[in-house]
């Protein structure tokens, strides 16, 4: 059973403000929750409607029907368990490799699936822009399918941590070099823009290489491609080159 207290706090969970305040987010689906029980994230407590996670100590699991996984659920069709997890501390950003910059990425999925795509290619770290969604965000823990457990995301003044590295910044741009013709690093900063307005100004004038990725369509009609289609593409490019 729920209690009226956990009930209140996971409510609260869906707000930013409150994730940050308890410094705990919460997930949904046997997937995603596996994921994460199996890494260093910490297990707050965990809510079933069924008879599994055996291995998680009585004491952090309590069974409970779908009328109450419903009143705490983020999902409109709710799944059978939903997990409470203490937020871990960021870990520091180290200047080798390949490193993803979101500036300003507002949708959950495109954040979620962008982490999936950083899991799949090997990029290790990301960094975000204050303004970019928060990774703890349920919609975007969702979305990550556990990713979230195997790529480390730091939220950062953008402007200030690129000028201060030293490593070729790459922008995406409709007028940059075609990136199928381009001689890619192994190390660098690749920035990935707003859904609508792309690289904001500010950070634009920190690129040092624009990047473009050339419409083969005969009637070049389409504007842009959605940013995480375009991560794809990109990640693939830069590993294919390594």
């Amino acid at each position: 059973m729920v209690s009226k207290n956990q009930i209140k706090l996971i409510s609260g969970l869906h707000q930013k403000k409150q994730r940050l305040a308890n410094q705990l987010f919460f997930a949904e689906g046997v997937k995603v929750i596996q994921e994460l029980l199996q890494s260093n994230f910490e297990l707050e407590h965990l809510y079933t409607t069924q008879n599994d996670f055996e291995a998680v100590q009585p004491s952090k699991r309590t069974l409970i029907n779908e009328q109450e996984l419903k009143k705490i659920s983020a999902l409109a069709t709710p799944n059978s368990c939903l997990a409470v997890f203490k937020m871990p501390s960021e870990n520091k950003i180290t200047d080798t490799g390949l490193i993803l910059a979101l500036d300003d990425i507002r949708d959950p999925g495109n954040l979620g699936t962008i982490l999936r795509l950083c899991d799949w290619f090997g990029i290790k770290q990301i960094i975000c822009s204050k303004e970019t969604v928060d990774i703890y965000n349920p919609k975007v823990v969702q979305a990550t399918m556990g990713s979230i457990t195997r790529v480390n995301v730091n939220y950062v003044d953008m402007k200030t941590f690129i000028t201060q590295t030293k490593l070729p910044v790459f922008g995406t741009f409709m007028d940059g070099e075609n990136i199928y013709q381009s001689n890619l690093p192994q190390d660098g900063i690749i920035i990935m823009g707003n859904e609508a307005n792309g690289i904001s100004e500010e950070i634009e004038k920190t690129v040092t290489s624009r990047l473009t990725i050339p419409r083969f369509g005969e009637l070049q009609k389409t504007e842009s491609l959605n940013v995480a289609t375009a991560t794809a593409i990109i990640l693939s490019e830069f590993k294919r080159n390594s």
